[in-house]
């Protein structure tokens, strides 16, 4: 993966076309991105459904882009292996629901993928502190997943400055992520207590200039 120096972003896939995954994954490399996010929804840890590993293999057919898959599931130790060979890139996991999740973690990465520690807004940081060796990226989310039309919670800021401190106490190279109500204000709060990774859906897909978006997101995009 890059170097947690550079700022990527993400784009998340549902707020573009849902009746063509495929021309939004166009969009997203055309403007000269090189991460989509692909958000995994079970209807049970969180409200709605989304799509599934087919899915993810029928866009991978046509797409070069690194795939960040996060799954939103309550058994995601019994998916990892379908959405590996489907051609994710990094599949992410979140600590709420009660499984196996080192060992999950371990597998993700037998399968040939990066991998991610997910917590929810009110899940406090401490939980992760203790897999902080064993994962490539930690996604904070700031909206609680599954429901639209929230505001970027503020109270997340505290969390990301504490993982980022951990990070450098213990000079890892994990990547820092931020999901929910991302713009360019919200994405300057974060990329100030050391975040590299941003997600945004509507910001990004609705935006006037999506090239200007992604520019003050990444700074990288010419």
């Amino acid at each position: 993966m890059p170097s947690i120096n550079r700022n990527i972003l993400a784009p998340s896939i549902l707020a573009g076309d849902h009746a063509s995954l495929a021309s939004s994954a166009r969009t997203v490399e055309e403007d000269g991105l090189a991460w989509i996010h692909l958000d995994i929804m079970d209807g049970h840890f969180v409200p709605n459904l989304s799509f599934g590993p087919q899915s993810v293999a029928d866009l991978r057919r046509t797409s070069r882009l690194f795939f960040d898959t996060h799954l939103m599931l309550d058994q995601p130790d019994r998916y990892v292996d379908a959405f590996a060979e489907a051609g994710s890139d990094l599949i992410s996991i979140h600590v709420e629901p009660n499984y196996e999740i080192r060992a999950t973690l371990e597998r993700i990465r037998k399968m040939g993928c990066r991998n991610g520690i997910v917590l929810n807004p009110n899940t406090p940081a401490d939980v992760v502190q203790p897999l902080l060796d064993h994962v490539d990226l930690v996604l904070l989310m700031t909206v609680q997943p599954g429901f639209g039309g929230q505001s970027f919670r503020e109270d997340v800021l505290r969390k990301i400055a504490l993982v980022h401190q951990w990070r450098r106490e213990r000079d890892l190279q994990f990547r820092i992520e931020v999901d929910g109500g991302v713009n360019s204000g919200t994405a300057t709060l974060c990329r100030e207590r050391g975040c590299d990774t941003f997600v945004a859906g509507t910001a990004y897909f609705k935006a006037k200039d999506r090239r200007e978006f992604a520019s003050a997101i990444e700074g990288t995009i010419s």
